[in-house]
C-alpha cells in the first residue's frame, strides 16, 4: 500500500531566531506520533533581509524533505503563502506558522479527521495572548464579515488547518490575484471538520504584522466577499441626497417668509460642504477598492516571481 504524503507549508519573513525550532518540530512529530506518512516540509520565503535563507538552505542540505521557495522580492503574506499552498505536491496540506502559533501538536488530530474522509480540517482558534485594542479589532471584524458576507465565514479562523489535495487543486484553478484564503476555504464549499486549539504566544523574534497590515487584509476581505459596502454608498446617498433636499426646501421657505430678519449665515454652508465632501471621499475609496481588484485580476499578473528554488526535482513542477 503506498503511503501517503502531507506537505507542511511554512510561510518565512525574517524568521531567523526560530526557524530551526520549527523544522525540528515538525521532523520530530513526523519520526514519533506521524510514522505511516511521508512528508515534505515546504518553506517559502518572501525576500527576508536576515538569515532565514542561509539557515534554511543549512538545513536542506541535511533533510531532503526541506524545500525551499524564495521570492524575488517581498510580495506580501497573502500572495506569498498562497503560491506556496499551490506548489505543495502532497496529498493533504498543512500551514504552519514558522512562529509556532499554530501548534504542531494538533496536527494528528487534523490528521486523523482527514483519514475518516473530511477533506477540510478547520483549526480555529479559542483564545490568543495578544493586545486588548487588536483582540476587540479582530471580534468587530469577524462579526462585520459574518453579518455582512455574501458567504458564511468561520469566526476565529486564521487559515490553520488540514486540506486535501481535491481542495488544492480547486484553488489553483481559481487563479486568485489577491488572495483571501480564510474567505475561499469557505467559498469552494466540501465538508468540513473543526478542531479548537489556543493559540500560545510567539516564542521567537517580533511579528511582521503590523496594524496597518491587518487592516489592509480585513479590506481585502470585506470588499472580496461583501458588496455591503456598495450597497450602503447608494442608500446613504440616496438618503443625503433627500435630506439636503428638505434642508434646502425649509431654509427657503424661512427665508421666504422673514426676509428681513433671517439670515442664513455661513456655518450651515461650511458644515455641510464639508460633511458632503468627506462622504465623497470616503464613497471615493470604496468604489477604488473594488476597482482595484478587478484591475488586478484583468492584468493576470503572477502571485509571486521565485529568485530560486531548493530540493524540488522536475516532477514537483506544476503541471
Amino acid at each position: 500500500m503506498t503511503r501517503k504524503t502531507i506537505s507542511i507549508l511554512t510561510p518565512c519573513y525574517n524568521e531567523e531566531p526560530g526557524i530551526a525550532e520549527c523544522h525540528r518540530q515538525i521532523r520530530e512529530l513526523f519520526a514519533t506520533r506521524l510514522t505511516g506518512y511521508d512528508y515534505e516540509h515546504v518553506f517559502i520565503d518572501n525576500c527576508s533581509v536576515d538569515g532565514t535563507v542561509a539557515i534554511l538552505k543549512a538545513i536542506a542540505a541535511g533533510d531532503r524533505r526541506v524545500k525551499i521557495i524564495v521570492n524575488s522580492r517581498n510580495f506580501g503574506a497573502a500572495r506569498s503563502s498562497f503560491h506556496g499552498f499551490l506548489e505543495t505536491r502532497g496529498n493533504a496540506v498543512i500551514p504552519v506558522l514558522a512562529d509556532l502559533q499554530t501548534p504542531p501538536g494538533i496536527i494528528p488530530e487534523l490528521v486523523a479527521k482527514w483519514e475518516e474522509g473530511c477533506r477540510m480540517v478547520v483549526a480555529v482558534r479559542t483564545g490568543a495572548e495578544e493586545g486588548w485594542f487588536i483582540r476587540h479589532c479582530r471580534r468587530a471584524f469577524y462579526r462585520l464579515m459574518t453579518r455582512f458576507s455574501g458567504v458564511q465565514q468561520i469566526p476565529n479562523f486564521i487559515g490553520f488547518g488540514l486540506y486535501d489535495a481535491a481542495v488544492v487543486q480547486v484553488m489553483r484553478d481559481l487563479q486568485e490575484p489577491d488572495p483571501y484564503f480564510r474567505g475561499l476555504v469557505c467559498e469552494i464549499g466540501f465538508e468540513k471538520e473543526f478542531v479548537e486549539y489556543h493559540q500560545p504566544p510567539r516564542r521567537h523574534g517580533k511579528s511582521s504584522y503590523t496594524f496597518l497590515s491587518l487592516l489592509d487584509y480585513a479590506v481585502l476581505g470585506l470588499t472580496s466577499y461583501s458588496k455591503v459596502p456598495l450597497r450602503i454608498m447608494t442608500i446613504v446617498g440616496v438618503t443625503l441626497s433627500a435630506l439636503s433636499m428638505l434642508v434646502a426646501l425649509s431654509y427657503l421657505v424661512i427665508k421666504l417668509v422673514r426676509w428681513e430678519t433671517f439670515e442664513l449665515g455661513l456655518a450651515p454652508l461650511l458644515i455641510g460642504t464639508f460633511f458632503f465632501a468627506s462622504v465623497q471621499l470616503l464613497f471615493v475609496g470604496l468604489i477604488g477598492e473594488y476597482v482595484g481588484a478587478i484591475y488586478a485580476q484583468v492584468k493576470g499578473r503572477p502571485l509571486v516571481v521565485e529568485r530560486e528554488r531548493v530540493n524540488f526535482d522536475e516532477s514537483d513542477a506544476r503541471q
